[in-house]
């Protein structure tokens, strides 16, 4: 709880500066057109908008995916709902982010990473309890990264609107995380021990590997 708490403070300062710092000119690439002296032009990312965009548009992909999968199969009612509404949110998401891609000229996946695969096929094997504890847990280290991932992009992205996208669906994800905090620890008690596997990997960081 604690750290959760830390991490809202911290997102809910991020989202109130984050207009001083959009556009990044501190760390604008060399040979980036300019709107005005330090400030890029519209549409042209650096490195990390790059790979935020990949990331982000896997890691939604994922959730969509995941959380269908959830509609059908979880047996508790918190977790169904859960899993709606990551569709429901991650699916506007998805959209948003894929339309910034667009003008910004950055591909995207159109398939799950090889991570979110396994995962599925892990569910997939699955059932009643055991397949809600496991899809939570995977739930919360998923948004654990997203959270981590979306506070990076503000902080080293170039492209406004990239970094307006993540500021803006921060809130969302910060409460994402602390719902399935809450499912997560309702469902624990209900799976027999040992009985799920950890589906805990996730595509959102901006490491080496991907919304």
């Amino acid at each position: 709880m604690r750290l959760f708490l830390t991490i809202s403070a911290f997102a809910m300062l991020l989202a109130s500066s984050v207009s001083a710092q959009i556009g990044n000119p501190a760390g604008v690439e060399p040979g980036t057109p300019q709107s005005a002296p330090g400030v890029p032009a519209p549409h042209h990312p650096n490195t990390p908008d790059r790979l935020f965009a990949r990331l982000a548009a896997a890691g939604g992909m994922a959730e969509v995916d995941l959380g269908k999968l959830a509609e059908q199969k979880a047996a508790s009612g918190e977790v169904k709902e859960f899993a709606r509404q990551i569709v429901q949110d991650h699916s506007k998401a998805n959209t948003q982010l894929a339309a910034l891609a667009k003008e910004a000229n950055i591909p995207l996946p159109n398939e799950l990473d090889a991570e979110h695969k396994v995962m599925r096929a892990e569910l997939e094997t699955l059932s009643g309890a055991a397949f809600d504890l496991a899809y939570m847990r995977g739930q919360v280290t998923d948004h654990q990264k997203t959270v981590l991932l979306m506070q990076w992009e503000v902080a080293f992205g170039q492209d406004g609107d990239l970094q307006r996208f993540a500021a803006q669906n921060l809130p969302t994800i910060l409460q994402h995380l602390q719902i399935a905090q809450n499912v997560m620890v309702q469902v624990a008690g209900q799976a027999p021990q040992g009985a799920a596997p950890s589906v805990s990997k996730a595509s959102h960081a901006p490491a080496a590997r991907q919304q």
